[in-house]
Protein backbone atom coordinates (compact mmCIF):
# COMPACT_ATOMS: atom_id res chain seq x y z
CA UNK A 1 0.00 0.00 0.00
CA UNK A 2 0.94 3.96 -0.76
CA UNK A 3 -0.47 7.02 0.23
CA UNK A 4 0.36 10.24 -1.60
CA UNK A 5 1.32 13.26 0.07
CA UNK A 6 0.24 16.13 -1.73
CA UNK A 7 1.77 19.51 -0.91
CA UNK A 8 -0.54 22.39 -0.61
CA UNK A 9 0.13 25.16 1.64
CA UNK A 10 0.31 25.80 4.28
CA UNK A 11 0.96 21.69 5.02
CA UNK A 12 4.30 22.16 2.98
CA UNK A 13 5.46 24.16 6.00
CA UNK A 14 3.55 21.81 8.76
CA UNK A 15 3.40 18.41 7.90
CA UNK A 16 6.02 17.61 5.30
CA UNK A 17 9.34 19.22 6.69
CA UNK A 18 11.00 15.32 7.44
CA UNK A 19 10.49 14.26 4.13
CA UNK A 20 11.79 17.08 2.64
CA UNK A 21 15.65 16.03 3.82
CA UNK A 22 14.68 12.41 2.40
CA UNK A 23 13.34 13.87 -0.96
CA UNK A 24 16.95 15.94 -1.35
CA UNK A 25 18.93 13.27 -1.34
CA UNK A 26 17.10 11.09 -3.05
CA UNK A 27 16.81 13.85 -5.84
CA UNK A 28 20.65 14.53 -5.53
CA UNK A 29 21.01 10.83 -5.87
CA UNK A 30 19.30 11.13 -9.54
CA UNK A 31 19.26 14.38 -10.54
CA UNK A 32 21.33 13.45 -13.83
CA UNK A 33 18.45 11.57 -14.73
CA UNK A 34 15.87 14.74 -13.35
CA UNK A 35 17.50 17.93 -14.30
CA UNK A 36 19.08 19.24 -17.21
CA UNK A 37 21.52 22.38 -17.51
CA UNK A 38 18.99 24.58 -17.06
CA UNK A 39 16.39 23.05 -14.50
CA UNK A 40 16.77 24.80 -10.77
CA UNK A 41 19.69 23.01 -9.07
CA UNK A 42 17.68 22.51 -6.31
CA UNK A 43 14.99 20.37 -5.09
CA UNK A 44 13.06 23.29 -2.39
CA UNK A 45 12.95 25.43 -6.09
CA UNK A 46 10.90 22.58 -7.96
CA UNK A 47 8.38 21.81 -5.07
CA UNK A 48 7.98 25.33 -4.67
CA UNK A 49 7.32 26.37 -8.23
CA UNK A 50 5.30 22.79 -8.81
CA UNK A 51 3.22 23.20 -5.66
CA UNK A 52 -0.11 22.38 -5.63
CA UNK A 53 1.03 19.88 -8.40
CA UNK A 54 3.99 18.01 -6.07
CA UNK A 55 3.70 14.93 -3.84
CA UNK A 56 5.54 12.87 -1.57
CA UNK A 57 5.12 8.96 -2.01
CA UNK A 58 4.89 7.51 1.39
CA UNK A 59 4.60 3.65 1.86
CA UNK A 60 1.81 2.07 4.50
CA UNK A 61 3.79 3.21 7.45
CA UNK A 62 4.62 6.51 6.30
CA UNK A 63 7.62 6.27 5.67
CA UNK A 64 9.36 8.25 2.19
CA UNK A 65 9.88 6.32 -0.52
CA UNK A 66 9.65 8.92 -3.69
CA UNK A 67 8.14 11.80 -5.00
CA UNK A 68 6.12 13.11 -8.35
CA UNK A 69 5.30 15.86 -9.76
CA UNK A 70 3.24 16.97 -12.91
CA UNK A 71 3.96 19.97 -14.81
CA UNK A 72 3.87 21.93 -18.12
CA UNK A 73 -0.10 21.59 -18.30
CA UNK A 74 -2.20 22.30 -21.61
CA UNK A 75 -5.68 23.04 -21.35
CA UNK A 76 -7.56 26.19 -20.14
CA UNK A 77 -9.36 27.32 -17.37
CA UNK A 78 -11.80 24.32 -17.97
CA UNK A 79 -10.08 21.20 -19.08
CA UNK A 80 -6.92 20.50 -18.07
CA UNK A 81 -5.80 18.27 -20.91
CA UNK A 82 -2.40 17.22 -20.25
CA UNK A 83 0.78 17.21 -17.98
CA UNK A 84 4.47 15.94 -17.85
CA UNK A 85 4.97 13.44 -15.44
CA UNK A 86 8.07 13.18 -13.38
CA UNK A 87 8.64 11.14 -10.42
CA UNK A 88 11.64 9.38 -8.45
CA UNK A 89 11.58 6.76 -5.81
CA UNK A 90 14.49 5.41 -3.61
CA UNK A 91 16.12 1.80 -5.02
CA UNK A 92 14.14 0.22 -1.74
CA UNK A 93 11.08 0.84 -3.95
CA UNK A 94 12.20 0.00 -6.98
CA UNK A 95 9.77 -2.91 -8.39
CA UNK A 96 6.36 -3.88 -7.26
CA UNK A 97 5.89 -0.89 -5.12
CA UNK A 98 6.64 1.12 -8.09
CA UNK A 99 4.53 -0.46 -10.34
CA UNK A 100 1.67 -0.29 -7.53
CA UNK A 101 2.02 3.40 -6.68
CA UNK A 102 2.07 4.13 -10.19
CA UNK A 103 -1.30 2.71 -10.95
CA UNK A 104 -2.73 4.15 -8.07
CA UNK A 105 -1.32 7.65 -9.30
CA UNK A 106 -2.51 7.55 -12.72
CA UNK A 107 -5.66 7.11 -11.43
CA UNK A 108 -5.57 10.16 -9.87
CA UNK A 109 -4.37 12.07 -12.69
CA UNK A 110 -6.87 10.70 -14.92
CA UNK A 111 -9.79 10.81 -12.32
CA UNK A 112 -9.40 13.56 -9.64
CA UNK A 113 -6.96 15.80 -12.54
CA UNK A 114 -9.14 15.12 -15.30
CA UNK A 115 -6.12 14.70 -17.51
CA UNK A 116 -6.26 13.14 -20.80
CA UNK A 117 -3.01 12.51 -21.23
CA UNK A 118 -0.06 11.99 -19.67
CA UNK A 119 3.42 12.85 -20.83
CA UNK A 120 6.86 11.26 -19.29
CA UNK A 121 10.07 12.32 -20.93
CA UNK A 122 13.05 10.55 -20.21
CA UNK A 123 17.03 10.43 -21.24
CA UNK A 124 18.24 7.48 -23.47
CA UNK A 125 20.21 6.06 -20.60
CA UNK A 126 17.45 6.18 -17.63
CA UNK A 127 16.22 2.56 -18.80
CA UNK A 128 15.17 1.69 -15.34
CA UNK A 129 12.54 4.44 -15.75
CA UNK A 130 11.49 3.64 -19.18
CA UNK A 131 10.68 -0.16 -18.29
CA UNK A 132 8.54 1.20 -15.06
CA UNK A 133 6.52 3.67 -17.57
CA UNK A 134 6.18 0.75 -20.56
CA UNK A 135 4.55 -1.85 -18.11
CA UNK A 136 2.35 1.16 -16.31
CA UNK A 137 1.08 1.44 -19.66
CA UNK A 138 2.96 4.15 -21.57
CA UNK A 139 3.87 3.82 -25.08
CA UNK A 140 6.69 5.54 -26.58
CA UNK A 141 5.96 8.60 -29.14
CA UNK A 142 8.30 9.86 -30.58
CA UNK A 143 12.43 10.82 -29.86
CA UNK A 144 13.25 14.78 -29.52
CA UNK A 145 16.79 14.72 -31.35
CA UNK A 146 19.22 17.29 -29.20
CA UNK A 147 16.19 18.61 -26.97
CA UNK A 148 18.20 20.32 -24.17
CA UNK A 149 21.93 20.08 -22.84
CA UNK A 150 23.19 18.05 -19.88
CA UNK A 151 26.47 17.82 -18.38
CA UNK A 152 27.07 20.91 -21.67
CA UNK A 153 26.43 18.11 -23.71
CA UNK A 154 23.57 17.86 -25.93
CA UNK A 155 20.87 15.33 -25.50
CA UNK A 156 17.77 13.29 -27.15
CA UNK A 157 14.65 12.97 -25.10
CA UNK A 158 12.37 9.79 -25.46
CA UNK A 159 8.66 10.80 -25.27
CA UNK A 160 5.97 8.52 -24.03
CA UNK A 161 2.33 8.88 -23.57
CA UNK A 162 -0.42 7.18 -21.72
CA UNK A 163 -3.95 8.51 -22.86
CA UNK A 164 -7.26 8.39 -21.01
CA UNK A 165 -9.13 6.10 -22.61
CA UNK A 166 -6.26 3.26 -22.97
CA UNK A 167 -5.68 3.41 -19.29
CA UNK A 168 -9.29 2.82 -18.94
CA UNK A 169 -9.48 0.28 -22.06
CA UNK A 170 -7.00 -2.12 -20.24
CA UNK A 171 -8.09 -1.41 -16.53
CA UNK A 172 -11.21 -3.33 -17.90
CA UNK A 173 -9.22 -6.16 -19.27
CA UNK A 174 -6.73 -6.00 -16.14
CA UNK A 175 -9.36 -6.71 -13.83
CA UNK A 176 -11.73 -9.15 -15.95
Amino acid sequence: MCRFLQLKPPYVIAGALHYISEAEICFNRYSKYLKDDFAPCDLKSIILDKIPYFWFILDKDYHFMGFVYLDNFTGNEFVNYSAELTTCFKPEAWGSFTGYSAKIFLKMCFDVLGLYKIKFLVYKDNFRTSALIKKAGFCYETTLPAETLRGGRMQDIDVYALYRTYYYKNEVKNEQ
